[in-house]
């Protein structure tokens, strides 16, 4: 078959695995014998399902075709014999050693009698080899660990475990690409071309032959095209993204196998007893092909209904094509293209001295971490423009400092920083120096910086660092001057490994993690690329990077492409995309100036732009396209090749400017970052602004509604004036210092919320009877609302882009529609046969809004939010989920808390309960993952606190919430948490009270406690920034707090947002949720089945203005008193 051919078939198994059509899928791999699913061929084995083993098998090799397959072969008849014993079925026993053993007996016939007298045992352990079988499942999994080495080893198998790197959906691609081209060269185009089959050319004159279904109700061709264009061959759905492309393991990068291919593999004789997992196999020479996840698969009519499902981090979908021109890769976070990029000059900041180095924390996105020329390192709060930091260099243990370093400072005591970064939680950065040290920092918030490591790492410069988690260690990587790479124990700063190979010095390193391997990327001075294990065995790769010059490395932040950057000794810059799976070069981007006096720096942000300091300006590339899409000069003033820096979510662009300056360019989102931090601070140019502006009445207010059950709830949500004052010292709270009356607190009042007119509110659209709103939740895109009703049926509304909205993001003065598939179906979970209104619900979104895992009362439902349908369901009560959260690192882990009050952590690819964690007495209400601490908060209907380390699942800590004296809580009190965005402090929320905990100790800081004739809270949540808490009430008041100190600032009444209109007097709040990108918007889920956003108005742009800060302090989080919501006397 021709090569052609042979690629034609697996865009035909592509087509039939994104339509799901999985029998046929796996029949064509097995004629075919192209491509060995190893994903599938586990799953058959895992089920016992033989025949359909040895059968798919028999597509790529025969029992007599070498030693490898004879022995894949005999370890499976081997297996299926021993179960067969194992359930003393002796006849099948028998019938499986004539016709299936036997044909081993020619070429080991004492091992064929040995396996034969084994029916004359009661129990065939009694046989020493087989003495520690175990049960069927634990015999399968060792027996496949055996087999996958088989495989790989088998030259029969080569260049067949590994499919293709296609992007989603390439067949329908290339029929799009060729309908444009027959559109091109009709003599008559028209604007909406009419195709009703794919059987004949295209033509726009005349009918094109076979009849065949019009587009508007093919299911393939999908909706009706836009005018000049024809449209995509696939289906649409929410959240429309191109196509992303399957993640490649190192295979490609290590095809150069090492002397012995398969030490672990036995190609020796055959044998009785169960096969042994060898130590070799910890460090694989190639990655297991289970990474494979069968082919990249796109959205279809065709639900999956398998029991265990992996989730993906990424959605894959169908190909856009646009008119002539090939569709742009895919990516999975929304970017409007350049315009979007950070372009604005927002901040011009003045360090001292020139940068060499910026990164940005990881959360908390405004802190800019700075490396200068002379040593110096510093932190920036950009949105202030306050320098929280400056150190310059200086060898903190003058007495263990090494000679050799002595020596050098002697005679030249410059040093430079050569690269300053954050670890991946943003708890520790480290320093690279030009002087053979590194230092290691410990970051405790704001201006807490504290000395941690020091480590003499390499011989003369150190080049690079890079942070890395192998085996969830977490270990510093340095390379150097003396040409070697180093592993070490970020903790203890022991040595763990030394990598050399290199024959230059080693310029930089990047750690990556992709399935189950953890390698390092290492590129040299002299060009050369290698690729290291954690492992003594040495480099796996050797490639030259093009210019055979100095090249940095980066994957793209969903980890799934790699570029390189470097500048050659003759001034010569590149930046390629590489092509893992064969190391070659995939696409090199133009645009660079001729020559260039240093290294090039670049970054790449939102998966899909590239950045490189260039010719005074910064270039940007699409990465799908070679061309230059764009330079930003920033207003001027750059040196010829500035140092950049994007933050985590693309927004601030951070930039070296000339005269020891950097410069903070920002995109609308980022203009908008840095904005709502001006706003949350408190601004004394406006308190007596604010304070002159009349507030609306009780009595004006309560006037304003026709309601009368709304006005007499606001007229006593409006009685009770100004902030919360009586401070009370609680037992479990940590003493504050007694709060002094001074002229600010004087004119400071509490913003009051009365009227429509003082706020943007809206009312979301409905069109499905429900009855009230149980949980709700921005998408993370923010462009999306999602709802669960007590009845058990999710509400999605998008806000699409256009003209008034053109982000797509969600808005209080735009209606969204309430959206739903073509099919018009619904997600809707599985009820017990009790009441669906008596039951607890509660449901989890992934974080790249693929997937939402859910549940109300019965079996918990996996849907897709593209289609809206059930890909699977899992654990049927008893006991009944009442709260679901996703690991941060695993979309695969699921930590489900149940009404019996344990909380299992599930492994949804696996379909297998991994942990069952006991501490609480009554049902779980709240669960709250830390990755910066690997820890697990629970809440519980019990009021008790749990915290859990979420590597080995052992409880830490555990406390009681302590309700307020005089406060009864009922039996349905729930208590929620949710993590501060430094993920260190947690939210807690209870109907008798707000708290901030700190999650190490378990420690209460601040507590806030409604006056004890107030209405209970309903709920309350954290905006994005975690700047604010937004508080519903059960009298339908909303309050906003300042989340530094819980002080009250604005309330909401209810007439501010519901309509007079509206027949129940009791209808309030059940659930509030904020918005993942304004920190000033939140939505509301009524009792009613109403859902509301809240936005404050344009004109002011914040919810009021925050009270001074108690007792002078300047601390984010500080220690202090419980506060009440008592007016002050």
């Amino acid at each position: 078959m021709s090569s052609l051919s042979r690629e034609l078939v697996f865009l035909i198994l592509q087509f039939l695995d994104e339509e799901k059509f999985k029998e046929t899928v796996h029949k064509l791999e097995q004629e075919s014998g192209f491509f060995f699913n190893l994903k599938y061929f586990e799953d058959e084995v895992h089920n016992g399902n033989w025949d359909e083993v040895e059968k798919y098998l028999s597509g790529f090799t025969k029992v007599d075709d070498n030693r490898y397959s004879m022995k894949i072969f005999f370890e499976i008849r081997k297996q299926k014999y021993l179960e067969a014993l194992d359930k003393h079925d002796r006849s099948k026993a028998v019938d499986i050693l004539v016709k299936d053993l036997k044909v081993f007996a020619s070429f080991t016939e004492e091992l064929f009698k040995e396996i034969t007298q084994l029916l004359t045992l009661e129990n065939f352990r009694e046989n020493e080899q087989l003495s520690k079988y175990g049960d069927t499942k634990s015999a399968r999994a060792i027996m496949l660990v055996e087999l996958k080495k088989l495989i790989e080893a088998n030259p029969l198998f080569r260049d067949k475990l590994q499919f293709p790197n296609l992007r989603n959906s390439r067949l329908r691609t290339l029929i799009n690409q060729s309908l444009n081209w027959q559109h091109q060269l009709c003599k008559n185009p028209r604007s909406n071309p009419d195709i009703k089959t794919l059987f004949v050319d295209h033509s726009c004159g005349q009918q094109n032959g076979a009849r065949a279904p019009s587009p508007a109700n093919n299911p393939l061709l999908g909706s009706l095209p836009k005018a000049g264009c024809f449209p995509p061959l696939g289906a649409h759905g929410p959240f429309q993204a191109t196509s992303v492309p399957v993640p490649v393991p190192l295979a490609g990068w290590m095809s150069n196998p090492p002397a012995v291919a398969h030490p672990a593999v036995s190609g020796g004789p055959i044998g009785l007893g169960a096969p042994s997992i060898p130590a070799a196999l910890k460090h694989p020479r190639t990655p297991p092909t289970s990474a494979s996840v069968d082919y990249p698969s796109g959205d279809s009519d065709h639900a999956s209904k398998r029991k265990a499902i992996a989730i993906s981090d990424e959605v894959n979908l169908p190909v856009n094509v646009l008119p002539v021109s090939f569709p742009g890769h895919g990516h999975s976070q929304a970017f409007d293209g350049p315009d979007d990029l950070p372009k604005t000059l927002a901040r011009t900041l003045n360090q001292g001295s020139s940068p060499m180095s910026m990164d940005f924390h990881p959360i908390q996105q405004m802190l800019l971490l700075v490396g200068t020329n002379v040593g110096d390192i510093a932190l920036w709060e950009v949105g202030s423009r306050e320098r929280l930091i400056l150190r310059n260099f200086k060898v903190w243990n003058v007495g263990a400092c090494p000679v050799h370093l002595q020596a050098a400072l002697g005679k030249d005591p410059r040093v430079s920083v050569n690269r300053i970064i954050w670890s991946p939680d943003g708890a520790l950065f480290g320093v690279a120096y030009s002087r053979c040290v590194v230092q290691i920092y410990t970051y405790h918030g704001r201006d807490d910086v504290r000395q941690h490591l020091e480590i003499d790492a390499h011989v003369g410069s150190v080049n690079d660092l890079a942070f890395s988690y192998p085996n969830k260690q977490r270990c510093l990587i340095t390379c150097g001057e003396d040409k070697t790479i180093k592993v070490w124990d970020a903790v203890t700063g022991i040595k763990q490994y030394t990598f050399e190979g290199h024959e230059a010095s080693v310029y930089s390193i990047c750690p990556h993690f992709k399935e189950n391997i953890q390698f390092i990327f290492s590129t040299a001075l002299d060009g050369k690329i290698k690729a290291w294990l954690y492992d003594n065995v040495g480099s796996r790769v050797d490639y030259d990077a093009p210019g055979h010059g100095c090249t940095t490395m980066a994957y793209s932040a969903d980890g799934t492409r790699l570029f390189s950057c470097g500048t050659s000794k003759d001034g010569e810059s590149h930046i390629v995309e590489w092509n893992e799976s064969e190391g070659t070069v995939k696409r090199t981007y133009q645009g660079f100036r001729k020559r260039s006096s240093i290294v090039i720096q670049f970054d790449t942000t939102r998966n899909r732009y590239l950045a490189a300091g260039d010719d005074y300006s910064i270039k940007i590339w699409d990465m799908d396209n070679i061309q230059l899409l764009t330079s930003i000069d920033a207003d001027g003033n750059l040196p010829a090749s500035p140092r950049i820096r994007f933050n985590k979510d693309g927004s601030l662009l951070a930039v070296s400017a000339n005269e020891n300056g950097i410069k903070i360019l920002a995109n609308p989102d980022g203009l908008r970052l840095l904005r709502n931090y001006e706003t949350i601070s408190f601004d004394a140019s406006r308190t007596s602004e604010t304070a002159s502006k009349p507030s609306v009445s009780a009595i004006s207010a309560a006037a304003a509604a026709s309601s009368a059950g709304i006005a007499d709830r606001v007229a006593s949500i409006v009685a009770i004036s100004g902030m919360n004052g009586d401070a009370r010292i609680l037992g479990d709270v940590k003493p504050g210092i007694n709060e002094e009356t001074n002229d600010k607190s004087k004119v400071w009042k509490l913003t009051e919320i009365n009227d429509p007119s003082q706020c943007q509110s809206l009312k979301l659209p409905e069109h499905l009877k429900v009855t009230k709103i149980s949980r709700l939740i921005y998408t993370n895109s923010g462009s999306a609302i999602l709802a669960l009703s007590s009845n058990a049926t999710h509400l999605l509304w998008k806000w699409q882009r256009n003209d008034r909205i053109s982000c797509g993001k969600a808005t209080a003065s735009v209606s969204p529609q309430l959206w739903q598939p073509p099919s018009g179906i619904l997600m809707t979970n599985d009820v017990a046969d009790t009441n669906a209104e008596d039951a607890i619900p509660c449901f989890a979104l992934s974080k790249n809004d693929s997937y939402v895992m859910s549940a109300s009362g019965g079996k918990i439902s996996l849907f897709n939010m593209m289609t809206f349908k059930t890909m699977t369901t899992f654990m049927p009560p008893p006991p009944a989920a009442t709260f679901l959260a996703f690991h941060p690192q695993d979309n695969n882990i699921i930590a489900i808390g149940m009404d019996d009050s344990t909380i299992q952590i599930y492994n949804v690819r696996v379909d297998e309960v991994k942990s069952k964690l006991k501490g609480h007495s009554k049902r779980i209400t709240g669960l709250a993952f830390s990755h910066v601490l690997n820890v697990l908060v629970s809440s519980g209907a019990d009021a008790q606190l749990c915290v859990w380390n979420s590597d080995g699942w052992e409880k830490q800590k555990t406390k009681l919430l302590q309700i307020p004296a005089g406060k009864a809580t009922t039996a349905q009190s729930d208590t929620r948490v949710q993590f501060h965005q430094d993920q260190t402090h947690f939210l807690v929320v209870h109907e008798t009270q707000l708290a901030i905990f700190e999650a190490t100790k378990l420690e209460c800081l601040r507590q806030w406690v409604p006056h004890e004739s107030a209405a209970p809270i309903s709920h309350a949540t954290l905006s994005c920034n975690s700047k604010l808490v937004y508080a519903s009430f059960f009298d339908a008041s909303v309050r906003i707090f300042t989340a530094a100190h819980l002080q009250m600032y604005c309330r909401i009444s209810p007439l501010a947002y519901l309509s007079p209109n509206v027949s129940n007097p009791n209808v309030h709040p059940l659930v509030i949720a904020s918005h993942p990108q304004e920190p000033n918007q939140f939505a509301l889920g009524l009792s009613d089945g109403g859902v509301h956003v809240l936005e404050p108005l344009e004109s002011e742009g914040k919810w009021g203005v925050p009270p001074p800060m108690d007792n002078g302090s300047t601390s984010s989080l500080a220690a202090g008193a419980a506060v009440s919501d008592q007016p002050q006397r």
